[in-house]
């Protein structure tokens, strides 16, 4: 049988074909496989138009979108809560031989509106002794963790004491409340979670926010048009101002009325004070972790937020990475104590 250089080859012991490269001998040619060349005797080898004919060569073919694509069947998903904002409980359960034991709960704040929020939270034990209490800002579509309370204490039906208000139309009025679980609607609550597999059961607290009446309007126009606050924020002096937040906001419209008269320089030093305030609110509160949005801009007020975080021992660590509500425009810094 004769080969040419170029000629399409089969090797008889693997099936395997290539081509001829070279020519050594009349016995024997050189041949590329996969890549790999090398010597082969003329009886090892044969050309493979023969089994192309008999067996069909195998050819890549590119596999066609069908008219009709097959419909997935659809997954029963849990709707999520209706807009509004809730406080959700999650018990969190204790390892037992013979049932499942409620050994604290964690409570949650909700929010399921598009808008961001300011919230006053406490809760008062059976003699009105306050045990907790928290505030700040939460963004739209925003879950944040308050605390977690004993079951046994659940059990003696605190009083969960609520405030929210609207924090991009101060057009609209505040919405106040005081929750109360009894026993028996908690152990409801309970059985209701074990028995569906679902982590928390959740109150409404609001579902929208109602515009403020004319008599709350009229206290308004106490304010120099100038100096009326762009959203509804606790005042200054306020007892609300003294309790912990998860985030502080230092763009310096959200601290001053105006900034007439105010220099780069006075601006800055405002920024930095209202900072050291909400820093050592923090750490009297034991507080483990804060947002300070401090935005971009040139990174001078980022810069002097670092400097000031890098000396306070409390300061376990901070970083100024991407999250996708503030971007790059603020740091999160975590405490140790």
């Amino acid at each position: 049988m004769k080969f040419s250089i170029g000629d399409k080859i089969i090797l008889k012991q693997t099936g395997e074909e290539g081509h001829v490269t070279g020519y050594i001998s009349n016995d024997m040619f050189e041949v590329e496989v996969l890549g790999v060349t090398f010597p082969v005797y003329k009886d090892d080898i044969d050309h493979p138009y023969l089994k192309w004919f008999t067996e069909g060569k195998k050819k890549k073919t590119v596999s066609s979108i069908p008219d009709v694509l097959p419909v997935e069947k659809q997954k029963f998903r849990k709707p999520k809560l209706a807009k509004g904002i809730y406080l959700s409980f999650m018990p969190e359960y204790k390892l037992d031989v013979f049932e499942d034991e409620v050994s604290f709960i964690k409570i949650y704040l909700l929010n399921e509106l598009p808008q961001a929020v300011y919230f006053q939270y406490s809760v008062s034990d059976k003699n009105q002794r306050t045990v907790f209490k928290h505030e700040g800002k939460l963004h739209g579509f925003g879950h944040i963790y308050l605390h977690a309370l004993p079951f046994e204490e659940m059990n003696e039906q605190p009083r969960f004491n609520w405030e929210v208000t609207d924090a991009e139309d101060a057009g609209y009025g505040e919405a106040a409340d005081t929750l109360r679980i009894r026993p028996q609607k908690l152990f409801e609550h309970i059985s209701t979670c074990l028995r569906n597999s679902e982590p928390t059961f959740s109150y409404l607290l609001v579902d929208e926010f109602k515009p403020k009446t004319k008599a709350e309007k009229k206290d308004d126009d106490f304010f120099p048009s100038a100096a009326k606050p762009i959203s509804a924020k606790p005042a200054k002096g306020d007892w609300r101002a003294s309790l912990p937040r998860f985030e502080i906001d230092l763009h310096i419209e959200n601290l001053v009325p105006t900034t007439k008269g105010m220099s780069n320089a006075d601006m800055l030093l405002t920024q930095i004070a209202a900072l050291n305030e909400h820093l050592r609110i923090v750490i009297n509160n034991k507080q483990e972790r804060t947002i300070i949005i401090h935005g971009l801009g040139k990174g001078v007020l980022r810069d002097e937020v670092h400097k000031v975080l890098r000396q306070i021992p409390e300061v376990s660590k901070f970083s100024n990475e991407w999250q996708g509500q503030y971007g790059f425009g603020a740091t999160e810094v975590l405490f140790k104590y």
